[in-house]
């Protein structure tokens, strides 16, 4: 690849840690969860039997109080062992319709967040399988997977476990707060003087732990980001001996992760502390006044019984809304980093109203007074002024010294970016006029750096063309000069390569990359210093076969090494992003100039 594609790279790290919108104020908090809702509506089923155990469950639990007073009441008061019986049979009653609904619930509402966040992962998947290269220019692939595995998993605890308890909490606090009123209503009255100073700290303290929860999540992703850069790099980091550097870069970013994860723990400690001592504290203070109502005779013991079981009921479901009340809030930094990444648009898209390609494609390229910039420089040209035609059928051939700006000519036309001025087309239509599944089907790319998946040597072959027979396959491989080492594999064509083909030579994958190439059959071949990591046997072989493919195809080759591209149609050379001259490699070498000294330098031996 070109110095520009590398110093994309290099500016990644850089830019990755992009500003955070802010989420503190609780319009954004609920703009957060409004994003699930089209996911919850997918699973209405689940919603409906979660809601109806959820509300059978909380029955059962206020149910226990009345119980408790009937016993009291009845069975201790009156000493009679058969009302006594039968209010432990009630109880047990209780308790087992309990069991059942809490269950019922648990299993509704936990499958509920798997299969919610299950959705958000393969949608934000798909998101960003379609946004474009300005965007992956400007984003840490580490903060993508954190963002895809950790944020994600943070909204299926949510959903599954976090968002249930809440609103059990909820739910059980109303009804015990309404319970207490039915109970006793001067205690009641008392209870509420408290309330005011539980929410309190909830409303004051909450904002502080959210801002917190998103800033460790981010410091999360960095660590993810520094480990996935690092672990994608292992050949470097060895060979240079950076392993305890890495170490200590990564132990450094996971301190910074536990320094913000401390200070979010400690304040929803705190804030959990004060809102249990505050709700217990207000307990012992109805208690203390029911107690002297029941020895004055103005209250049964019962009644004061099942008051101080509502409100051991309430107090709890105070003390759990204050435990999930970070995680709440928590998940909403997951679902603001989420929502991020689903507001990014492609700059890149099909037309709403694509123009058709004529069948056949034949081929015809044209750049008409192009210039363009990338996005990480501005203020330099990567391309000028530039105009090329390539006729259909032509090989020709992009010479010229690194930066010149012959990537940039394929990242044109496969439309990863679009030109600042002029226009490039095929066979005379626009580039930005066709869709774009149906402009990159036109072309087949091997790269200088082959990439290959961790699959099997049949799945990469068939990444341009999963159709392809077996037959065909096979004959890609032969034309390649890849089957013998395929064949020799444990699994034959079945074997799994690892990651990015790990376990292939570099003359091996571009082989393979090669034979994928001439598998997908497409009018126009772009050759990437295709031949770069071949021995010369090999180099023999695949030239021989690439001579043959590029036979009736329009065929641009990028080349440092000028053997390769002396037979070519027309060779251009280039220059800072400009053409500075064109022909055949003999008359090139006449002529003198850039391409000449090139020459020179390469053959003087």
């Amino acid at each position: 690849m070109t110095d520009t594609a590398s110093e994309a790279r290099a500016e990644a790290p850089r830019r990755g840690r992009r500003r955070r919108p802010d989420t503190d104020a609780p319009k954004g908090r609920v703009s957060a969860y409004r994003r699930l809702l089209p996911y919850a509506r997918r699973h209405r089923a689940l919603i409906a039997g979660w809601l109806a155990f959820l509300a059978l469950s909380s029955a059962a639990t206020l149910g226990l109080p009345v119980a408790a007073r009937f016993m009291i009441d009845r069975g201790f008061g009156q000493t009679d062992p058969a009302l006594l019986n039968a209010g432990f049979v009630a109880l047990f009653a209780v308790a087992c319709l309990l069991a059942f609904a809490g269950a019922a619930r648990y299993f509704c509402v936990t499958l509920l967040g798997e299969r919610v966040a299950a959705d958000v992962r393969t949608d934000l998947y798909d998101h960003l399988l379609h946004l474009d290269q300005a965007f992956y220019e400007g984003t840490r692939s580490g903060e993508l997977v954190s963002r895809l595995s950790a944020d994600t998993e943070r909204v299926q605890s949510m959903v599954g476990s976090t968002l249930s308890l809440a609103l059990r909490s909820g739910v059980t606090l109303i009804g015990s707060g309404v319970m207490l009123l039915v109970t006793s209503p001067a205690l009641a009255g008392l209870t509420a003087l408290v309330i005011p100073a539980v929410i309190l700290p909830i409303v004051i303290m909450g904002r502080r732990v959210e801002r917190l929860s998103r800033e460790s999540q981010d410091r999360v992703a960095d660590a993810t980001a520094v480990a996935s850069e690092s672990l994608g790099a292992i050949h470097t980091v060895q060979a240079y001996s950076r392993e305890e550097r890495e170490s200590a870069r990564y132990l450094g970013a996971v301190r910074d992760s536990l320094r913000t994860a401390l200070r979010r723990i400690r304040m929803t400690a705190v804030l959990t502390a004060i809102v249990i001592l505050l709700s217990f504290g207000a307990i012992t203070l109805v208690l203390w006044a029911g107690a002297h109502k029941v020895l004055d005779g103005s209250m049964d013991a019962g009644v004061l019984g099942q008051f101080v079981l509502y409100a051991v009921i309430a107090a709890g479901s105070v003390g759990g809304l204050s435990e999930v009340w970070g995680e709440i809030l928590r998940t909403a930094g997951a679902l603001g980093r989420i929502g991020e990444l689903m507001d990014a648009q492609p700059a890149i898209r099909s037309p709403a109203a694509p123009e058709p390609l004529p069948r056949p494609v034949r081929g015809a390229l044209a750049f008409e007074d192009v210039r363009f910039f990338y996005p990480t420089r501005p203020d330099t040209p990567a391309l000028a002024d530039f105009d090329l035609a390539v006729r259909p059928g032509e090989t020709v051939a992009l010479v010229g010294p690194s930066g010149a700006g012959k990537s940039t000519v394929f990242q044109l036309l496969l439309r990863f970016h679009d030109p600042a001025g002029g226009r490039v087309t095929l066979d005379g239509i626009d580039l930005r006029a066709l869709a774009l599944p149906e402009l990159r089907g036109a072309f087949a790319l091997v790269p200088q750096d082959p990439i290959l998946f961790g699959a099997s040597a049949a799945e990469n072959l068939r990444f341009g063309r999963t159709d392809a027979s077996d037959a065909d396959m096979h004959a890609a491989a032969r034309a390649a000069a890849a089957e013998e080492f395929i064949q020799a594999m444990p699994e034959g064509y079945a074997t799994s390569l690892g990651e990015r083909g790990v376990r292939l030579s570099g003359g091996q994958q571009q082989r393979l990359a090669i034979a994928r190439a001439i598998l997908r059959d497409a009018p126009v071949l772009l050759l990437d210093e295709a031949t770069s990591a071949l021995d010369a046997q090999s180099e023999r072989l695949v030239q021989q076969a690439l001579d043959g493919l590029m036979q009736g195809r329009t065929t641009l080759v990028i080349a440092h090494r000028l053997a390769t591209v002396k037979r070519a149609d027309r060779i251009v050379v280039m220059d800072r992003g400009r053409i500075v001259a064109q022909g055949r490699h003999e008359e090139l070498v006449a002529a003198g100039g850039l391409y000449a000294d090139l020459a020179r330098l390469q053959f003087s031996t």
